[in-house]
């Protein structure tokens, strides 16, 4: 329906983790956007060595790195220390001002920066008003607040009918 069309990543992966990143530096991409909770760890956890060993990785292929939370500084300035990226808390997502400011922090355009994330009506809407290549994730896990567990109820309608 086009109706969901702008809530509609343009992939979708089983994480974050799996991700072929190397293709996508290949094919002009410089930064990428992450979510963190529920995209790189369960939501609330602070960054562990997958998410320190993927940020290695990553500015081992030539990436820069912002991480874009709706989350206050409190928990997004220690994560992002830990994997060694920057980062944007109170980013207000949906909002496009916070995607064209990390596209500033990193010295790079909303055509050659990814976005991964776990949510449809914050994440993937918001990337797409921006005009990003979006990778929507599975979230890593099952439990979480009642806002987002009700969010999760929509998001699988609007999946339904990307599928088809």
């Amino acid at each position: 329906m086009r109706i969901f069309n702008k809530f509609y990543p343009v992939e979708i992966s089983d994480s974050a983790y799996k991700i072929d990143y190397q293709k996508y530096y290949d094919e002009g991409y410089r930064g990428i956007l992450f979510d963190i909770d529920n995209t790189l760890v369960p939501h609330g956890a602070p960054a562990d060595n997958k998410a320190i060993k993927l940020f290695k990785k990553l500015r081992e292929i030539g990436f820069d790195t912002c991480l874009i939370s709706n989350n206050k500084d409190p928990r997004v300035k220690p994560f992002a220390e830990k994997v060694g990226s920057r980062y944007i808390c109170n980013a207000h997502k949906p909002s496009r001002k916070n995607y064209n400011r990390a596209f500033k922090l990193m010295n790079t355009e909303k055509e050659n920066t990814l976005f991964v994330g776990d949510q449809l009506f914050t994440d993937v809407y918001g990337a797409n008003r921006v005009g990003m290549h979006t990778i929507l994730t599975k979230p890593i896990n099952p439990k979480e607040e009642i806002q987002i567990v009700l969010k999760r109820y929509l998001e699988k309608i609007v999946l339904l009918t990307y599928r088809k």
